[in-house]
């Protein structure tokens, strides 16, 4: 004869089982899968950045070294295509082979015109050896040509564009940054402006100075809202030497005006911003710098940080360097190059009420066959809501993996 003691105990044993089972259930929604795990040889080794996705599930991307160039093995452009059986074939679209035609190390995810030509930068090669931006055509026999549309002298041009992807205004003109050069050395935003023949010209937006306007925009892509004003971030300077978020608008005269939006202090782990910013639809910056902030659009032409999620290390992860992508629900998705398994994480924050964001991983990479640290990875999203990543190490020849997660 069970004792009313036991059927309150047996209701929390049950109450518990259910609890395990829902919190399992939401888990297991998440999976990863490797699509593809380089070997570092003519395939190509050691992806950096993050991928794009077109029309038809493919996805393409960058390896900074590996390939089959003619001077060393220092790069490729890669595909991979969907099959049939839920395999996935990568096809090489070039390889460089650093020379004063071509380019070497590429570092910096890719970018679609509306005609289905790749853009890219890549650290080095060119003409003086200081990066270039390059163009990848399609053949109608499956080949692609490459061009090279700017090789950088690293004077007050601009030298060594690193990771953030080029970013394309309405006409047709490419944006991007450099790490170093400019007329202080500290790197410059630059505008390539397409010619009626084929011609690209580089015009200087902004060159730092190293100090409170910021320095060494490192991996950051920039963003355009909707009155062609641009925003990205600068990892190191400002007013407490930690970085800033900076915008520059378009004068009547030609010139750009710089705006330092918000500098870094170094408090909570606000420090050394790496990755790119996320433009929602209402002008709010969102963005990653050790956590992850908005940065809200006032009335009076201000913004307002705020802090939606502080990672702990473990187990949510630690170090963000890649920059935030969102679904039409409003959710951010992005990586941590650390933390979790001590591995990195994919991870998605969610709004809730009173604006408070609930963080849940996706996936804690274990440095093992799912991959190891996705660096400046920021992930693309397909039709159905996959995600997709690269991961510089790990793998079967820890050189890297490009990943799909399934939320």
């Amino acid at each position: 004869m069970h004792t009313r003691a036991q059927t309150a105990m047996s209701k929390g044993f049950v109450l518990v089982a259910i609890i395990v089972i829902l919190t399992a259930s939401g888990w297991a929604q998440a999976t990863e899968k490797i699509l593809y795990s380089f070997t570092n040889s003519a395939d190509g080794g050691y992806p950096a950045s993050g991928l794009i996705v077109d029309s038809k599930g493919n996805l393409y991307g960058t390896t900074s070294q590996g390939g089959s160039g003619a001077n060393c093995h220092c790069g490729t452009v890669f595909e991979l295509s969907p099959g049939a059986n839920g395999s996935w074939t990568q096809t090489v679209l070039h390889s460089f082979s650093s020379s004063a035609s071509d380019g070497s190390s590429p570092f910096s995810a890719l970018v679609f015109d509306s005609k289905g030509n790749l853009y890219g930068t890549t650290l080095s090669g060119g003409p003086s050896f200081q990066g270039t931006v390059y163009k990848l055509s399609p053949g109608a026999n499956g080949t692609w040509t490459e061009s090279i549309l700017y090789g950088f002298t690293g004077g007050a041009d601009g030298g060594f564009p690193s990771t953030g992807r080029l970013t394309f205004d309405s006409a047709g003109n490419l944006y991007g940054v450099t790490n170093s050069g400019g007329a202080y050395t500290f790197g410059v935003v630059f505008e390539l402006i397409a010619g009626s023949n084929g011609t690209w010209t580089e015009k200087v937006l902004h060159s730092f100075t190293g100090g409170n306007d910021g320095a060494n925009p490192y991996a950051t892509s920039l963003v355009f809202d909707s009155v062609g004003s641009i925003y990205g971030m600068a990892r190191n300077g400002g007013a407490h030497d930690y970085g800033v978020v900076f915008g520059l608008t378009p004068q009547s005269n030609g010139t750009w005006s710089e705006k330092v939006i918000y500098a870094f202090t170094g408090a909570d782990g606000q420090a050394g911003p790496i990755g790119g910013l996320f433009l929602d639809s209402a002008g709010n910056l969102y963005g990653a710098a050790y956590d992850v902030f908005e940065l809200i659009s006032q009335s009076d032409g201000t913004r307002t940080k705020k802090t939606l999620h502080a990672f702990t290390g473990t187990p949510d992860g630690a170090f963000p360097q890649a920059a935030l992508i969102s679904d039409k629900a409003g959710n951010l998705y992005g990586t941590t190059y650390s933390g979790g398994a001590h591995s990195g994480t994919v991870f998605v924050l969610k709004p809730g009420a009173n604006g408070a964001w609930n963080e849940k991983v996706l996936h804690r990479f274990s440095a093992g066959a799912d991959g190891l640290s996705p660096n400046w990875s920021s992930l693309a999203m397909d039709a159905s809501g996959n995600l997709y990543g690269t991961t510089q190490n790990g793998g079967a020849s820890n050189v890297g993996v490009v990943y799909e997660v399934t939320p």
